[in-house]
């Protein structure tokens, strides 16, 4: 689970996470990263570091995003190392994720380090180094 520090941490960061569901939100959020096979401890990272991603939708934002990666080659492994390291990636419109990943595809640089990287740059930067 999370320590006293992870957990003032979500609730600093995004303080509306004290108003989601633990059966709603929470609970199912967590095990869908446990069934991508993150750990516990990476689990409550993700949550520390971007606590916004418990109110994402499974159905509609969490599993098509996972879904996009699969196709573009990735494992549930390399998804849930994605995810330890940078949950935020999962807050990107899926139409970012799509261009990007297609891009980085197309030039045959698609990997988990290179995905992590291209998603944190600006569009103005990301389209001088890739476009």
């Amino acid at each position: 689970g999370m320590d006293g520090s992870q957990i003032a941490k979500a609730i600093s960061s995004f303080p509306n996470i004290l108003l989601y569901s633990l059966e709603a939100n929470l609970k199912p959020c967590v095990q869908w990263m446990s069934g991508l096979g993150m750990d516990d401890s990476h689990i409550a990272k993700a949550i520390g570091s971007f606590p916004q991603i418990v109110g994402c939708s499974l159905e509609a934002n969490l599993k098509p995003k996972a879904q996009l990666l699969r196709e573009r080659g990735f494992t549930n492994a390399e998804i849930a190392s994605t995810l330890a390291k940078l949950p935020k990636l999962f807050g990107h419109s899926s139409k970012r994720l799509a261009h990007r990943t297609s891009l980085l595809q197309a030039q045959g640089l698609l990997t988990e380090t290179s995905l992590r990287s291209a998603m944190q740059m600006t569009d103005a930067k990301f389209r001088a180094r890739f476009e």
